[in-house]
């Protein structure tokens, strides 16, 4: 039977782990933790430097499976599109999960193409044909992150062309064109300025009302800022802080 969750996230939960245990080379990375995390909201996930919070995020949209010697067992449920889910059944596609499941990491890393087809491609990829929308998704897409104004004018520019701030405001623009309903995000501002961190800060305050987003961070200010509830990480297992 899976633990109870604590009262502060009983309603509206999102994700429920249950009795997660992760190792990678044989060495045990998280070991039997349960934890819930509620539906529009921001939870920061805190705790020592390889403590192992980049593989838990890794192990929501099963991006683990293309490492090797890694191993893991337990129980992860999503609410997604309205349905409760276990995202390791068999029957759940993985390209379906990561539609619904984005991710963005620590360093920007954005393809070797256009600005434009940058952002597109996810929604090529999901089989959208029709230019207008793809242009129109993109154009609201990059407004939505406040790049649009900085780049409308040099789209079929190399993405490479960009500074960190805007490769990594680009990137969550990648992740967020087809709208999922999860954002998961490793140390999104670590390498940015403070103008820079400021601007992805608050559009993460204004995202959570679409979707529920995890942020691994370092910094306690802006874990103060911006998040509604911390989990922290120490010793394999997650707690509630």
């Amino acid at each position: 039977m899976p633990p109870s969750i604590p009262p502060i996230i009983q309603s509206s939960v999102k994700i429920r782990v249950s009795n997660l245990s992760f190792s990678y080379n044989g060495r045990e990375i998280l070991r039997d933790t349960s934890v819930a995390f509620p539906e529009h909201a921001i939870t920061a996930i805190v705790g020592p430097s390889g403590s192992g919070k980049s593989t838990f995020l890794m192990t929501l949209n099963r991006l683990w499976e293309e490492l090797p010697r890694c191993t893991m067992s337990g129980r992860v449920e999503m609410l997604l599109n309205g349905v409760h889910q276990n995202i390791y059944a068999p029957d759940c596609g993985m390209e379906a999960l990561r539609r619904r499941v984005a991710m963005v990491f620590q360093m920007p890393n954005p393809l070797p193409m256009s600005i434009f087809k940058n952002v597109a491609f996810p929604l090529q990829l999901a089989g959208e044909k029709d230019k207008r929308t793809i242009r129109r998704r993109v154009e609201e897409t990059l407004r939505d992150v406040r790049l649009w104004d900085e780049v409308k004018d040099r789209l079929a520019g190399s993405a490479l062309s960009l500074s960190g701030g805007q490769q990594q405001r680009m990137c969550m623009a990648r992740a967020m064109i087809l709208r999922p309903e999860i954002l998961l995000l490793d140390e999104p501002a670590s390498s940015l300025d403070q103008k820079a961190a400021e601007a992805i800060e608050q559009l993460l305050v204004r995202w959570k009302h679409h979707c529920t987003i995890l942020i691994v961070s370092h910094y306690l200010d802006q874990v103060k800022r911006i998040a509604d509830n911390v989990v922290e990480l120490r010793d394999g297992q997650l707690r509630i802080r």
